[in-house]
């Protein structure tokens, strides 16, 4: 039976390949992909950006590109009058699912340490809500609560090209099992 993409946020999503995990499972490749979302960037200006070499930069820009989710943008002439070649996000990564049994070990927490880097970067007066909750849920409560959050967080990424001119946030949602 096919999944209606309107009640089931997975019906949208497909499963990331090999090359796609690996292309996100480092917190740093994941920091490239969102800032190329925000604007087109090239690779001194994300090495600037994320504080790495340039050298390091490329390796995880051409990495991105090569898995799919940059691609080059049109050059341009740069302030000091060089030729620039810039890379954007194609946003494929935001429709892709990765079972965490997919990762291994190295890889799972890449897009935890991506957002406490960023939040550290932003500072604390940038957080603009937060909940933090603990939740007694069976494995059909856990699939729901995520399917209905999933799709809230899905219809703003859809219209998210309507709202470009406001400030840009970031989040990260994160459910776990509590160790007790």
């Amino acid at each position: 039976m096919e999944r209606d993409p309107s009640i089931d946020p997975e019906a949208k999503r497909r499963p990331a390949t090999v090359k796609e995990i690996k292309a996100m499972s480092h917190p740093l490749r994941l920091r490239i992909i969102r800032l190329c979302g925000e604007r087109e960037l090239t690779n001194k200006q994300l090495a600037d950006r994320l504080g790495v070499d340039p050298g390091t930069a490329l390796y995880h820009v051409r990495q991105l590109v090569d898995a799919g989710f940059l691609e080059p943008a049109a050059a341009r002439t740069g302030e000091s009058g060089a030729l620039e070649k810039p890379y954007r996000s194609t946003g494929r990564s935001w429709w892709l699912s990765v079972a965490v049994d997919d990762l291994d070990p190295s890889e799972e927490l890449a897009p935890v340490d991506a957002f406490q880097q960023e939040l550290a970067e932003a500072g604390l007066d940038s957080i603009a809500t937060s909940a933090r909750f603990a939740l007694h849920l069976s494995e059909d409560d856990l699939a729901e609560l995520d399917r209905r959050l999933v799709a809230v967080i899905d219809a703003f990424v859809e219209t998210d090209a309507e709202r470009a001119h406001l400030p840009l946030h970031g989040g990260i949602f994160l459910i776990h099992r509590s160790p007790e």
